[in-house]
């Protein structure tokens, strides 16, 4: 089983002492919800259970990086397939028009050398795992476990809970909001990962950052109805970026509910997603993406992710993807390609 350890703490990093009793028991309190959630035994995740749409994209690390950038991953100059997956973060399936955070989960194909997750260390995949917001909404999984609990029960322990939390019902209600256009919406990693022996953030900003108009009467489902729209037409395009950490008192790395002010490390790009022009709306490509798994652990040691929330998603992401797919009767897998036959 995996587990935190002193040897799994990086020197940028200070481990709670019950941090890793915290985590089993966050990890309870999710499948808990999970099955009380799915009384047919179809198992969702327990956070971005809506999946807009799982769709083709090249990730293009860019040519004449200055050395500073040219790290792991963005060393050389190379393209990769990768998958996007977007979706909803509620484990509910709601309608789009109500307020939340988005994800944007990419994998890419074709990265060689070992990873950090031990059951996938020769797996030629690397995941980054991005959301709607700058900021996580808790400080740590103390907090966030007591969020979860929290939401678990009664209105009075809810009120009670975020009266006494007031930064965490503030990260909330500048997150949950709603969103027009996924292809228009810029996404960050929240939580802070290696670059070498540095810190960063991640960001993947569009290149068409102005938010159209909501719809006059929008659908349950017009996020992805504008995704399928706009990929039948024209590709998409978002610069990956990255933020160094310049001041490890205003950027703590053990707290990712502090914004990294931009003013003072603006996020510089590192490489280009295409989203390519395509037809993704299939049952197929639907249950393939809801199959895959992401994992910000599925990485490079050079891209190690770091802080407490990142410690805990190692084991909540495995313990999860494992009950799911065990519940589902469904194999774990990675991909080594884009499949043409999912079209």
């Amino acid at each position: 089983m995996s587990h935190i350890s002193t040897a799994s703490v990086s020197s940028f990093e200070s481990a709670e002492v019950n941090e890793e009793q915290l985590v089993q028991d966050l990890v309870t309190r999710l499948k808990q919800r999970i099955t009380h959630d799915n009384p047919k035994r179809n198992m969702r995740r327990d956070a971005h259970a809506k999946m807009h749409g799982l769709v083709k994209a090249e990730f293009t690390v860019l040519a004449d990086l200055p050395p500073h950038l040219r790290i792991g991953l963005f060393r050389e100059p190379k393209t990769y397939q990768a998958w996007v997956r977007y979706s909803n973060q509620d484990s509910a399936i709601s309608p789009d028009i109500n307020g939340d955070i988005r994800g944007m989960a990419i994998k890419l194909m074709g990265v060689h050398g070992e990873k950090i997750l031990e059951e996938a260390k020769s797996a030629a995949t690397h995941d980054f795992v991005l959301i709607s917001t700058p900021v996580f909404v808790t400080k740590d999984v103390a907090e966030f476990d007591a969020m979860i609990k929290a939401m678990g029960s009664n209105v009075l322990v809810k009120a009670w809970f975020f009266l006494s939390h007031w930064r965490i019902l503030k990260n909330l209600r500048s997150a949950m909001k709603p969103f027009s256009n996924l292809l228009q919406t810029q996404f960050f990693s929240a939580t802070p990962y290696l670059f070498g022996d540095r810190a960063v953030k991640y960001s993947a900003r569009p290149h068409l950052p102005r938010q159209e108009a909501m719809p006059d009467k929008p659908s349950d489902d017009f996020l992805r109805e504008r995704l399928v729209r706009d990929l039948k037409q024209n590709d998409m395009v978002f610069d990956f970026c990255v933020q160094f950490q310049v001041d490890k008192e205003a950027m703590p790395i053990e707290d990712p509910g502090v914004l990294w002010d931009e003013t003072v490390s603006p996020f510089q790009a590192v490489a280009r997603i295409k989203i390519l022009r395509q037809e993704f709306d299939s049952e197929a490509q639907r249950a393939y993406g809801d199959n895959l798994s992401f994992s910000p652990w599925h990485a490079l040691p050079a891209h190690r992710p770091l802080g407490s929330i990142n410690r805990a998603r190692k084991i909540v992401y495995r313990a999860i993807s494992l009950f799911r797919h065990e519940s589902n009767q469904t194999a774990r897998f990675e991909p080594d390609s884009w499949h043409a036959d999912l079209s």
